[in-house]
């Protein structure tokens, strides 16, 4: 699971705009303005029903994780938390 659903910078940080980016899901920010120190992106390759494959991205580790446990669940009350 990314870190960045309980961290005190997810609205604004570049690296998970980055994995929202690649999940094809909407942002939490048009434009963020926070430049996370040595964020570490898990990627990994999934095999899919009907000879399909998936990617998933996960922020792992930063040091700019700052811990703010349930931030994105309540920026986005109404949806459910990235896994």
């Amino acid at each position: 699971m990314c870190i960045c659903v309980d961290c005190h910078w997810v609205d604004r940080c570049q690296a998970y705009h980055a994995v929202e980016r690649q999940h094809g899901v909407e942002h939490l920010a048009a434009a963020p303005d926070f430049r996370p120190i040595e964020p570490r992106i898990h990627v990994q390759v999934l095999d899919l029903p009907e000879n399909r494959v998936g990617v998933e991205w996960d922020v792992r580790s930063c040091a700019s994780f700052t811990a703010e446990p349930g931030r994105w669940q309540r920026l986005r009350p109404l949806a459910a938390v990235p896994r």
